[in-house]
């Protein structure tokens, strides 16, 4: 194995997340369905023990977001519509591009939950963060995209439609909309998270463009170092509204650390995609 995949860090969420972003990612493309074996045989090279990938995947059928189906002795899995909203609305937020063009509304989402919800609020909360929503003010929140299309469904499945009102305008004062977003988030974290991610893989990445023709890794190695890469990124959308260009500091790190993720997908897609064509299609 090449000593630089070694580096990649190997975390330990929980198998249904893994299955999503495994879905999500790359058998959702290649028509969402796949033989058991094959997906065992992915999960395990993530870490995932036959045992707790075949108890997760039963409660998530249970879920409604897979179904099973049998031919003779072999069974697959298929990603069923609801399954498969999950995985298009992780992608959405996950590979979203720059916000061009903003035409400068802004969103609103203002709630007010009654006392015996309580508990549910901070459901509502991560929902609202994970859109690109930031708290202007208590059970106000704002966001320069028009993400209510989006949310609306999470809103109905939390039990709270009738309690929240969305808007979309102008902040026409009597601060700048600079000030607004320095109000509702903190740019110097996020940009200081997008540094790390950025100078821990930089080195990585150009290691493996100055030798991916004559020393690259396996296709499975290359699959798992990919997978965990992702993972990695995947803290940005609930970290980054994804804010306009006019709205963020010159030099913005984060469109340095995106490009690179991008750039670095794409490189090591090169062994990973006839793997996984070859695997899914058999």
């Amino acid at each position: 194995m090449d000593q630089n995949l070694e580096q990649i860090s190997r975390p330990t969420p929980s198998t249904q997340f893994l299955i999503f972003n495994l879905f999500g990612d790359y058998i959702m493309p290649r028509g969402g369905r796949i033989w058991t074996p094959d997906l065992l045989y992915l999960l395990d090279l993530l870490g995932v023990s036959e045992r707790a990938a075949r108890s997760t995947l039963s409660r998530m059928k249970k879920r409604g977001w897979f179904t099973t189906h049998r031919d003779g002795r072999q069974s697959r899995y298929d990603l069923t519509p609801a399954g498969r909203a999950i995985c298009e609305a992780g992608n959405q937020r996950i590979f979203e591009p720059p916000l061009e063009n903003w035409d400068g509304q802004w969103h609103l989402v203002v709630y007010s939950l009654p006392e015996e919800m309580r508990k549910i609020r901070n459901e509502v909360r991560k929902k609202l963060i994970w859109f690109g929503y930031g708290n202007l003010a208590p059970g106000t929140w704002i966001a320069p995209h028009d993400r209510h299309k989006e949310l609306e469904p999470s809103l109905i499945e939390l039990g709270v439609q009738q309690y929240v009102d969305l808007f979309s305008g102008e902040h026409i004062g009597v601060t700048s909309d600079e000030a607004l977003v320095h109000r509702c988030w903190d740019l110097e974290e996020i940009a200081a998270a997008y540094r790390v991610f950025f100078e821990k893989h930089r080195l990585q990445y150009e290691h493996f463009c100055a030798n991916w023709n004559h020393a690259k890794p396996t296709a499975a190695e290359t699959f798992s170092y990919r997978f965990w890469l992702t993972y990695e990124f995947q803290q940005f959308p609930r970290l980054d509204p994804n804010l306009p260009i006019e709205l963020l500091p010159d030099g913005w790190i984060g469109y340095k650390a995106r490009q690179m993720f991008k750039d670095f997908r794409e490189l090591l897609n090169q062994e990973v995609q006839p793997f996984l064509d070859k695997l899914i299609s058999a």
